[in-house]
């Protein structure tokens, strides 16, 4: 009784919200379903394994005893399950048609471009997201978070209010594969970043200096750096690698031994450094000495094979 009269609370005081199915309660899938409650839409929850659910039922949340049934529920249905498979598995056998099925869960842009072929062939409207947040972040408008939506851009005007509730969200393309690839493409730039931090306070370690009073130094000094991505993408564009460029690659591989030194008399692995250094040497070697550091772009692209003639 006690869960019935929450529910009816929620109804009373958000009235004609949006009903959702959510498929998966992990972490992030529960954080959302929070927020969801929380702004009174009528939630439709799976999970694989039951026990996840049962704390949302208390919330107000109507638990199915499958995804089949969880999908019937509602036509908005959103999954936020461990992979790419694990979306097939839940969705196999429901009845997608008419659904407009939209997909939160980490995959490849070929991953994510093939599901909404797959999901189209059950007749389904489709729309990817990749996620730019961590649990904690959902339903706090102040911690930054959004997500990437690509595919419908139909689909994502009729249904952005209900998908703005936990996060903001961001529109990148028709292409059903280009929130993944923007996913993908700000992750990898956040591993380079912690590769570079983990060689900062590895040069340090074994010294006398304090990594509290490194951090903040650290911290403000990429930040002062991050400006540079704009040119990058401007020269990208332009083609001309030269255009204002203040430190140019010859200067910047004459420099690179001082890394190389200073991280062998540190006791220090330069394997973080060294590749990145390579492709720094191979781009000079190729005459862009009067560059910056955009032509590595270019050599990190594979190059279809030549076929024979």
């Amino acid at each position: 009784m006690r869960q019935v009269t929450a529910s009816l609370n929620r109804m009373t005081q958000h009235p004609e919200k949006p009903s959702l199915t959510l498929l998966g309660l992990g972490a992030m899938g529960s954080a959302l379903a929070r927020t969801w409650l929380a702004a009174g839409h009528p939630l439709t929850v799976w999970n694989r394994s039951p026990a996840r659910a049962a704390t949302l039922a208390a919330e107000g949340a109507r638990v199915a005893d499958s995804a089949t049934q969880a999908v019937a529920a509602n036509s908005l249905v959103i999954t936020c399950l461990l992979d790419d498979d694990s979306v097939g598995e839940a969705l196999d056998g429901a009845d997608l048609a008419g659904k407009d099925l939209v997909n939160l869960t980490t995959s490849t842009p070929t991953q994510a471009r093939a599901r909404a072929a797959w999901a189209r062939e059950r007749g389904a409207r489709y729309l990817d997201g990749g996620i730019m947040a961590v649990p904690p972040m959902i339903g706090v408008p102040e911690a930054g978070g959004y997500v990437f939506y690509s595919g419908s851009r139909e689909l994502f005007e009729r249904h952005r209010a209900t998908l703005a509730v936990p996060v903001a969200t961001t529109y990148v393309g028709a292409d059903a594969g280009f929130a993944a690839l923007h996913d993908v493409a700000l992750l990898s730039a956040m591993y380079g970043m912690f590769a570079g931090v983990a060689h900062a306070f590895a040069l340090i370690r074994k010294e006398d200096v304090d990594p509290a009073s490194l951090a903040p130094l650290l911290a403000d000094w990429l930040v002062a750096m991050a400006p540079s991505v704009h040119q990058t993408a401007d020269h990208l564009k332009s083609g001309d690698y030269t255009k204002g460029v203040v430190s140019n690659l010859g200067m910047q591989v004459a420099g690179t031994p001082t890394f190389l030194d200073t991280a062998e008399q540190q006791g220090v692995s330069p394997e973080l450094l060294v590749p990145y250094f390579a492709l720094m040497r191979r781009r000079l070697a190729e005459g862009g000495g009067e560059e910056d550091l955009t032509g590595v772009v270019d050599l990190l692209v594979r190059r279809p094979a030549r076929q024979p003639c």
